[in-house]
């Protein structure tokens, strides 16, 4: 299979999971999702890679919903570290590093975070956890001096957007700190309202999962995050931001997702 083609694959399974991961926070669907994922799969290894991909959110219906996390849904997990292992050292935050790796540690921190929330002795092949906790968070500056930088209201919301997979409840860290100090909820705002007014739905609903985690938590925000995930669920598309939307929707207490 060609590199295009693995890709492909890694994107379809990705979907497929999304979209399984949708069923069960409706309550739809049987037990073990995410092993089921893989068992079910022609293509395992896309499977597995799909589980790296879909990360923290695939334990939405087990944090938002009465699903039961199974063993064999940790052992799924465990194995798409294996075959798809995290950095050795944990990538330095820009700008000191590149963007993309450090993004990635993050969430597959999430990931594992959860994982070991759920299963016990869920830890890497030191005994640590399958992926540590990244230095750093996106920084934002309200008032940038030197003209736009990627930490202005713009940048840092696509930035905290691109981080939305930590957006849901078990979860705490210095990303989540960020998003809910000073004039982050105002920033979060003017981003989610600007991608939605470029028909960005994709960017605007991560987005929106912070200003919908941060209502749960009581966090004051400048705008009603309700009609800005309502507007979502009528013209986004796609299983991704689909499951985007019910995670919004359960955080604001919208049982209907």
């Amino acid at each position: 299979m060609s590199p295009d083609q693995s890709q492909t694959a890694y994107a379809a399974s990705a979907a497929d999971l999304a979209l399984r991961a949708l069923d069960a926070l409706r309550g739809v669907g049987g037990t073990a999702v995410l092993a089921e994922h893989v068992e079910r799969a022609e293509d395992p290894k896309a499977a597995l890679a799909a589980l790296r991909v879909v990360g923290a959110d695939a334990f939405a219906p087990y944090l938002l919903h009465d699903a039961a996390f199974h063993p064999q849904d940790a052992a799924a997990i465990t194995q798409s570290f294996a075959v798809f292992p995290p950095a050795v050292s944990t990538p330095a935050p820009p700008p000191e590093g590149p963007v993309e790796p450090w993004l990635v540690a993050w969430r597959d921190w999430a990931t594992a975070a959860l994982l070991a929330r759920f299963a016990e002795g869920a830890d890497g092949p030191d005994g640590g956890p399958l992926a540590p906790q990244p230095a750093g968070a996106p920084i934002l500056d309200d008032h940038p001096s030197d003209g736009p930088t990627d930490t202005d209201w713009q940048r840092w919301s696509v930035r905290m957007g691109q981080l939305s997979p930590l957006a849901l409840p078990g979860l705490d860290s210095p990303v989540h700190s960020a998003a809910r100090t000073g004039a982050a909820p105002l920033a979060l705002a003017r981003g989610a309202t600007r991608a939605m007014l470029r028909r960005d739905f994709p960017t605007a609903a991560r987005i929106v999962r912070w200003l919908a985690l941060l209502h749960a938590e009581g966090v004051p925000l400048p705008l009603d995050p309700v009609p800005l995930v309502e507007h979502l669920g009528l013209y986004g598309a796609g299983p991704r931001l689909a499951l985007d939307v019910a995670i919004a929707r359960r955080l604001l207490g919208l049982e209907d997702v």
